[in-house]
């Protein structure tokens, strides 16, 4: 019985240093993330940062040192870029059709997401097939069709030739994310609503919609920056220089001999600032709205 205390304290000491041990692991790994997180962190702003400085220097010095810090903060470049470039004529159309496209998709994504989730009917499975083969199309494969259509229709160099097809692109990725956070609800909230004595509509605007509002965010975010971005179909769609938008704008500031990279620079990052704060601001429901509907 006397070596009963001294087996007690080996067990007790035995166990600090497990502890001990164990909190070391957890400190390196969580150290070793935290770097390999800087890292990256570090190799993908990097970009950005050197586009943000390289928009106040002279062509002269982007050449000579294209590294070093600027000597001064001059937005005369900024100014420069937004008047030569015509710039405030391609954003008014940008912002007009990524807000009437956002607005769409919005709209009919909810719209068909709701009546493939809670709406049962024949050929609801075919249909939610056909969007989901519309995740693994190129663009490039259809798109010498869509031009004889829009050619025929006389869509072609007209707002309506951008939104069209960039609301049908953006679609099956919309239906699909909502669909998959509809299909988590419970059956029992909506058949209380039906008891209630809610018809579809009703229970679409009252209940369903304000469920949605994550999810929507995050599809929102997605279709926003991709139609802001988009540059084949609005340089191959549009000639008038009146309906341009921003990426086939910036072609201006580049010819065959020449590259003004002083303006160029300074026009994408009048472009690119604003895109980068409604990430910034709206990247939480990013992240919810992906993991919503995620665990049932």
């Amino acid at each position: 019985m006397a070596s009963l205390p001294t087996d007690l304290n080996h067990r007790l000491t035995s166990f600090d240093q497990g502890l001990t041990s164990a909190k070391r692991r957890k400190w390196r790994s969580h150290t070793l993330y935290y770097l390999v997180m800087v890292a990256i962190s570090c190799g993908t702003f990097y970009p950005l940062i050197w586009l943000l400085l390289s928009s106040f220097r002279e062509n002269r010095d982007i050449f000579m040192a294209p590294f070093a810090l600027p000597e001064q903060l001059n937005f005369h470049n900024w100014a420069e870029a937004w008047r030569i470039g015509n710039m405030s004529t391609y954003a008014k159309n940008s912002v007009l059709v990524t807000s009437v496209t956002l607005i769409c998709i919005l709209l009919f994504a909810s719209l068909a997401a709701f009546a493939l989730s809670k709406l049962k009917f024949r050929g609801s499975g075919l249909l939610m097939l056909l969007f989901a083969f519309g995740l693994f199309m190129p663009l490039q494969s259809f798109f010498i069709a869509q031009s004889y259509i829009f050619e025929q229709l006389h869509l072609k160099d007209s707002y309506m030739g951008l939104i069209l097809p960039y609301t049908g692109v953006g679609l099956p990725l919309a239906i699909f994310l909502l669909k998959a956070y509809l299909d988590s609800i419970p059956k029992d909230l909506m058949e209380a609503a039906r008891m209630d004595g809610c018809g579809d509509f009703t229970l679409f605007s009252r209940i369903v919609l304000p469920l949605l509002m994550p999810s929507l965010a995050t599809v929102g975010i997605f279709s926003a920056l991709n139609t802001w971005n988009e540059l084949l179909l609005a340089m191959l769609y549009i000639q008038t220089d009146a309906l341009k938008t921003i990426p086939v704008g910036l072609l201006a500031f580049s010819s065959r001999y020449m590259t003004d990279y002083k303006l160029l620079f300074s026009a994408l990052a009048l472009i690119t600032l604003p895109m980068i704060v409604v990430y910034v601001f709206f990247h939480r429901y990013i992240v919810a709205g992906l993991t919503e509907g995620a665990i049932k």
